[in-house]
């Protein structure tokens, strides 16, 4: 069963297209297994309605910043803002920020239509 769909918005996937290839393949893996098994260690809440996706390889903390979209009511919508590679252990509140401007200009754009 799978508990949610990913889609991947401009900055998230520039960043993924910068991974080395089995780098990549790996957040993907966990993504997909994320949607699958509602694992909070692959895909947590941060705050402020914006949640991780987590990947750990190769000595990388990688991380992919997301907001669920439920607006349309048919299908739950997890929208990936962008990602970045993790250096201390807490998520950088500039990153968290960044996230959440992202995801109010996502909504704009989106009430506008």
């Amino acid at each position: 069963m799978q508990y949610f769909e990913t889609r991947f918005l401009e900055e998230a996937d520039k960043f993924i297209s910068e991974l080395d290839f089995k780098t990549a393949r790996k957040v993907f893996y966990n993504i997909d297994l994320a949607q699958q098994t509602n694992d909070p260690r692959l895909f947590k809440k941060l705050k402020d309605d914006i949640w991780e996706f987590r990947t750990i390889y190769a000595g990388l903390q990688i991380r992919l910043l997301a907001f669920w979209d439920k607006s349309d009511g048919k299908e739950t919508l997890v929208m990936a803002t962008h990602g970045f590679i993790k250096k201390v252990d807490k998520v950088p509140a500039n990153e968290i920020e960044r996230a959440v401007k992202i995801r109010e200009k996502y909504f704009d754009n989106k009430n506008k239509k």
